[in-house]
């Protein structure tokens, strides 16, 4: 018989969302999707609002990343305003949102994921989190705070406070660098350096125990999509976008993120909030398409920073200069971009130009339309608003990091399903590797949900033992 095997909810990641595995009449695994069941409408909340409050107020979008939305709709206000901010404020965007992506992939690397490598995906759910973690391996855990707490105090000297920063506006930033907090930053730096060096040699010494894993762990043709500097080299504030195919081929290259809606089609599935956005010449879905770490290092000729650099060819050399396919690397890539983001934070804060006082481009609308574009830690991010000739937010248009990636998290949890689950003798182990494929792109469903026209609904209402015995559904 037909069944359905429901994961809910999906752990060790950030929001909420479920999985369903649909089993054939032959006891096959037929298909498997993820169902992103929160839903945030900032898009309609903005409407209405200055312009003025937008960084700050989409910030709010994720606890998680909400530098990454700052820095988004700040360059989105910029194309308002129809300004360049000055040198020492693109400096210490950069910076902030550097700090921003260590921090967030130290979380998945060693509270989410780590688990998984340690204990193996056959562990005991009871010791497959933090706290086990903490009590075996003391000295991990205390590298992943360690880690995590350099990012957060960067973002906190620089941007005001650890959460939703204050100091990024339209046209610039609103506070000078003060020296002794740059030093305060730079005097951490060995330490995390160090953190990063033990962290990948971890990782690489410990992947032969996951081969079957690897082969399976959203290992497929895809398209690659991220943004580059002008030498080709990585690149989170700034650049334009490239496209390859899994062969490596350029598909597109130096397109403007400010003509996104050319390029990338948004589609909505009854079955989740998230929007699955893809590539048009491609078609949907076909133009499916990944973002993020794997993405990025996929793109690049290189990193740019000396240690990154011999780390990324090391990369390379997995699948013979060929784009790296398997989701599972997605781990090695943020490692190798905690490396960059050491050494970036590093450059930047000895240069000079970072601690001019000119920081802030001041100027009245000028566009009725703007979008800004940055890297976050799971992927491009698009900021993209309309205004009134006062400056007041008529549309909003975000397309967040994980959306980018839903049509390649779906596709990955139906082949770790095939690969995976046998309909006849289920286990817990096999259940969270199908977990696992999405902690291999780090969702932050929080901020990533959407909707268009009216929001759907399904309540069910069950007796004392569970039973459903009343349905209503809307829309």
């Amino acid at each position: 018989m037909k069944k359905t095997i429901l994961i809910e909810p999906v752990t060790r990641i950030e929001g909420h969302a479920k999985i369903t595995i649909d089993i054939n009449d032959n006891q096959e695994v037929e298909d498997a999707r993820i169902h992103v069941t929160q839903f945030r409408g900032f898009e309609k909340i903005c409407e209405g609002r200055p312009y003025t409050e937008m960084p700050a107020l989409t910030s709010r979008t994720c606890g998680i990343c909400p530098v990454s939305h700052a820095i988004s709709s700040s360059k989105a206000c910029d194309e308002l305003l129809a300004v360049r901010p000055p040198k020492a404020a693109r400096n210490i965007r950069r910076i902030i949102n550097l700090a921003q992506i260590l921090q967030s992939h130290a979380l998945n690397f060693y509270h989410l994921s780590a688990p998984d490598f340690v204990y193996g995906f056959d562990a005991p759910k009871e010791d497959r989190n933090i706290f086990k973690l903490m009590q075996t391996h003391p000295n991990m855990a205390r590298d992943g705070i360690a880690l995590r707490a350099f990012g957060q105090k960067i973002i906190a000297l620089l941007g005001g406070k650890r959460i939703h920063t204050e100091w990024i506006v339209p046209g610039g930033i609103s506070r000078v660098v003060q020296d002794e907090d740059a030093q305060k930053i730079l005097s951490e730096v060995p330490e995390a350096f160090d953190i990063a060096k033990r962290t990948l040699k971890y990782f690489r010494e410990n992947l032969h125990r996951f081969k079957h894993e690897i082969e399976a762990f959203g290992n497929f043709d895809s398209l690659f999509l991220s943004l580059v500097n002008k030498r080709e080299q990585l690149e989170h504030y700034d650049g334009l976008i490239k496209i390859t195919d899994a062969k490596g081929n350029v598909i597109a290259n130096k397109l403007d993120p400010k003509d996104y809606k050319s390029y990338i089609g948004e589609a909505v599935e009854h079955d989740s909030y998230l929007k699955s956005p893809y590539y048009i010449p491609m078609g949907y879905p076909q133009g499916m398409y990944r973002v993020g770490p794997l993405a990025r290092l996929n793109n690049i000729e290189s990193c740019g920073t000396p240690q990154a650099d011999i780390e990324f060819e090391a990369f390379k050399n997995i699948n013979n200069g060929k784009p790296v396919l398997g989701s599972f690397y997605y781990h090695y890539a943020r490692i190798i971009e905690i490396i960059f983001c050491i050494e970036k934070i590093q450059e930047l804060l000895t240069d000079p130009k970072t601690f001019s006082d000119n920081i802030r481009s001041h100027a009245k609308i000028n566009r009725l339309n703007g979008v800004g574009c940055s890297e976050a830690p799971r992927g491009i991010l698009f900021h993209d608003y309309g205004s009134t000739p006062d400056g007041i937010i008529t549309s909003m248009n975000l397309i967040i990091a994980t959306g980018n990636n839903n049509l390649a998290m779906n596709a990955g949890v139906k082949q770790v399903a095939q690969a995976f689950v046998d309909p006849k003798n289920i286990t817990d182990g096999d259940l969270n590797r199908v977990e696992a494929i999405i902690r291999c792109f780090d969702p932050c469903l929080s901020c990533s949900t959407h909707a268009q026209g009216i929001v759907s609904s399904l309540i069910e209402i069950r007796d004392s033992q569970k039973n459903i015995i009343q349905t209503f559904k809307r829309n």
